[in-house]
């Protein structure tokens, strides 16, 4: 029985049933064939803490359209998903939580407060999958992983203890970036920069035994207190003799040295800087090299220590109020200086963050870094846009030491293992519990690493790695990596050296950078501004489609794209154009199979069709393989909207009205190229695509797994095409004037036509009487009625005796206009072509073009005043 579309668009009725559909037919899962060339994606795995947000939305949608056409284009796909154990943001949500319930981490212990976490990840961690489905995304669900998953888990402690082996993971004292909120360390990347208002506070710090002072400035004067040495620049005239002596740290009455160091630069304020190793990378340099005590004076919620009781317990913007108050009451504060300056902050709740020296794991930087940046170097792994290259080598080519152990417990756990008994320390991924030294008990390092470290072993972890699987031997690398340029440095980066170290491969081949999807106005989506758009809810009101469509068009590699009611209206109105025309299509099909008729058998409407669907295919294949996926969907939108329904479906009416061969040769083109536009269009709008199809005469199976369109010369007819463009630009052409002049579509009137190419107009009048209010037309070598409307267009002058119809003041006057117009168009060619820098510069095909528009104009200006001359 012959399925009928009903009469509204209604996505909500089908698409819930379609994916379950694609599920139980397991569509997104592969069977590796060493027959076909692959295709893998791996998905930048969301938190299990996260909420389906625009950023997913876009992200999501673009890897879907990249799998969906490279699976109907024959590769056999793979898209890995998975979620992120996102250790901070996590922790971060199972303590507030417990508050909540009047209890701490430490009330239930590391092992209850995991099996809480557990707990949590059950109930919640799979929530944002769920929303992506109702995406339409086209995951291996079967394949799904977890970063805290056994296999991950694996991967990550055999990575430890490869790294730890090669000398590349050491553990030592240095300075790291302390969130006092998050009471953990962060990496250099996870550190945001903002731009906030301070102060320079200039202090004196008096010459032990008198004799005057040195004057220094900070930004921070609570580490005042941390300060081991003032140092000076050995080359600085004014200084060089108080080198070796003493100053007296204020408050606190300790004498500390003055060093020389190139650290103090000669040009920069007076000369002179507090020192506190503790409390800053470069002073920790500077301590390093003087061998400098480090004082800490701050604790983990960055509060100060006990060693100094009058400020101890004080938070330290409290502390520094404080201090403040004790240096200038002292007579040591000389001078404040308004700045602004750029301060650091965690990536993830925005608080200050703190330099701290510490106690903490660290991944040997330089000898990773340089395979990973010659990889893209030398062009196997390229950056699109390719300008994204620069952010990547400037991180790595600037790359510290990575910070990777965290002072929290959801997470996976560092494999040190230190003796109770002797301190002996042993890194092993299998475990230790006796010491190999001494004998004694073995306690696993608490801390925990960071997220990225897990995140970075994604590609192939996922796969299988370190086991040597079938997955990875014919999935990996992977082929192409689609993210946001914000987390360049935080993923992309660590993925590449990491594949290169441990698998001796790339990951991917191809990083494809996308923007931020902002409001309407350009502003960034945030909780403060509340401008966020909940996908979820346009899904609901719009369709998956929908919304997927409206993040694909105008969509350009590395740029922001502006969300706005306006542009998903724009996308529920597409749709429901396509479903109104394929519904209208489908009522009208009486054939029970479509098979494209032989080429004599078809009409010149017929082959402009199918020339104009060819070329859109082209254009589509070659955007998709050049990811311009905005570009790619705008080539099939103008396609369908424009070409196919407003033009194809009515010159075709005429034809399938007749019945009969020439009936069902219309009904077989019609249905034929309503087919393959919507396999087009299937990566870009799965569900809608799906459900018409199915309905299709003679389709079976999921369109999702059909060959995608692929440029067919064979149903190219050029001269057909031309003489077809001629004849609808005359009808547009009319129907402009008719319009202009108030003239209803009800009345009918007769078109002469005089044309140099008669046989594009012989077969055409059906066109002109359904599509431009013709009661009939006539083709002339020449047509002397005054009285009457001439349309001109570079293919034919159309004479339309209209009569007292028509105002032929007004007539006279527009067509005095029309005649200005283009003569204004000719002095501009005529200006380009005489010019001879354009002549000499421009591309000769640009040239030409440019001579063949001038002789348009010069033939439209001589068809303009002969109408003109003949109103008298």
């Amino acid at each position: 029985m012959r399925k009928e579309l009903p009469k509204t668009y209604s996505p909500s009725e089908f698409e819930g049933r379609i994916y379950a559909d694609w599920c139980e037919q397991k569509l997104f899962t592969p069977t590796i064939d060493h027959s076909k060339e692959h295709y893998s994606i791996v998905i930048p795995p969301p938190n299990i803490t996260g909420q389906l947000h625009m950023g997913h939305a876009l992200d999501n949608t673009l890897q879907d359209i990249l799998i969906r056409y490279k699976r109907m284009r024959g590769f056999c796909t793979l898209w890995v998903p998975g979620t992120d154990h996102a250790s901070i943001a996590t922790e971060a949500k199972i303590v507030e939580a417990m508050r909540k319930e009047g209890l701490t981490k430490e009330d239930l212990g590391r092992d209850g407060f995991l099996e809480r976490a557990w707990a949590w990840k059950e109930q919640y961690g799979g929530r944002i999958i769920e929303q992506l489905k109702k995406m339409g995304t086209s995951c291996d669900w079967s394949r799904e992983r977890f970063t805290l998953d056994e296999g991950c888990s694996n991967a990550v402690r055999d990575v430890f203890q490869r790294l730890y082996d090669k000398g590349l993971i050491y553990r030592g004292e240095r300075i790291i970036n302390w969130c006092p909120h998050c009471k953990t360390s962060i990496s250099n990347a996870e550190v945001d920069y903002e731009e906030q208002h301070g102060h320079f506070w200039h202090i004196r710090y008096p010459l032990v035994g008198g004799g005057g002072y040195v004057e220094v400035a900070t930004t921070r004067p609570e580490t005042l207190l941390g300060d081991t040495a003032v140092a000076v620049n050995p080359n600085d005239e004014r200084y060089k003799h108080m080198i070796g002596q003493y100053v007296v740290l204020p408050l606190v009455g300790r004498r500390i040295p003055i060093v020389a160091d190139e650290h103090a630069q000669l040009d920069k304020g007076t000369g002179c800087v507090k020192i506190t190793p503790a409390h800053d990378p470069n002073d920790f340099e500077v301590g390093r090299r003087c061998h400098l005590p480090m004082e800490v004076v701050l604790t983990e919620d960055a509060k100060i220590t006990d060693n100094y009781p009058k400020y101890a317990g004080m938070d330290r913007y409290e502390a520094r109020k404080a201090i403040l108050e004790d240096l200038r009451a002292g007579g040591y504060l000389a001078e404040i200086e308004d700045l602004t300056h750029e301060v650091g902050t965690c990536y993830r709740c925005g608080t200050t963050i703190e330099p701290m020296v510490s106690l903490q794991w660290f991944v040997r930087m330089e000898p990773l870094a340089k395979p990973a940046i010659e990889a893209v170097r030398d062009g196997r792994i390229k950056f699109i846009p390719e300008r994204f290259d620069k952010n990547y080598f400037h991180w790595m080519e600037n790359t510290q030491d990575w910070c990777i152990s965290r002072q929290l417990w959801w997470g996976h756990r560092i494999p040190a293992y230190y003796c109770d008994d002797c301190g002996h320390t042993v890194v092993n991924k299998d475990g230790c519990e006796v010491c190999p030294k001494c004998g004694g008990h073995m306690t696993q390092d608490p801390d925990t690493l960071d997220t990225w470290f897990s995140s970075a072993l994604w590609p192939f972890s996922t796969l299988g790695w370190p086991e040597d699987t079938e997955d990875l031997k014919y999935f990996y690398p992977t082929n192409t990596l689609v993210t946001g340029y914000d987390i360049i440095t935080f993923w992309v980066s660590r993925m590449i050296f990491s594949a290169l170290e441990y698998t001796d491969n790339i990951p991917f081949d191809t990083v494809l950078i996308h923007g931020l999807v902002r409001d309407a106005q350009g502003r960034k989506m945030s909780k403060s501004l509340g401008n966020g758009i909940d996908p979820l809810e346009i899904i609901d009101k719009y369709g998956a489609d929908a919304l997927r469509f409206a993040l694909a068009t105008g969509n350009s590699p590395g740029n922001d794209m502006r969300f706005s009611d306006e542009r998903i209206e724009a996308a529920r109105n597409f749709a429901n154009k396509l479903w109104n025309a394929a519904r209208f299509v489908m009522m009208n099909l009486t054939i029970d199979k479509i098979e494209l008729p032989a080429a004599e058998k078809l009409s010149a409407e017929d082959k402009w069709i199918l020339t104009k669907f060819e070329q859109c295919v082209q254009n589509v294949n070659t955007n998709l393989d050049n990811y311009e996926i905005g570009v790619a969907l705008s080539s099939v939108y103008d396609f369908l909207w424009d070409i196919y329904c407003d033009w194809y479906i009515e010159l075709s009416k005429p034809s399938v009205a007749a019945g009969g061969e020439r009936g069902e040769c219309a009904q077989n083109v019609l249905a034929y190229v309503l087919r393959e536009t919507l396999k087009l269009l299937h990566p870009f709008m799965p569900f809608i695509t799906e459900e018409i199809y199915s309905g299709l005469p003679g389709e079976e199976g999921s369109i999702m797994v059909k060959d995608y369109p692929v440029y067919n010369e064979a149903l190219v007819f050029a001269a057909d095409e031309a003489n077809m463009e001629k004849v609808i630009d005359a009808i547009k052409a009319i129907r402009a004037r008719r319009a202009e002049m108030g003239v209803v579509p009800s009345r009918k009137a007769k078109l002469f036509i005089e044309t140099k190419y008669p046989e594009a107009f012989a077969n055409s009048a059906s066109f002109f009487e359904k599509l431009a209010s013709a009661s009939g037309m006539e083709l002339v070598d020449a047509y002397d009625d005054d009285t009457a409307v001439r349309v001109i267009t570079s293919a034919a002058t159309v004479h339309i005796p209209l009569g007292d119809l028509v105002d032929f003041e007004a007539e006279r006057k527009r067509l005095e206009g029309e005649l200005k117009n283009v003569e204004n168009e000719i002095k501009r060619a005529e200006g380009k072509l005489n010019n001879e820098g354009f002549i000499s510069r421009a591309p000769a095909a640009v040239v030409d073009a440019e001579r063949a528009k001038l002789e348009m104009y010069k033939e439209k200006r001589e068809g303009v005043i002969a109408a003109i001359a003949k109103l008298g």
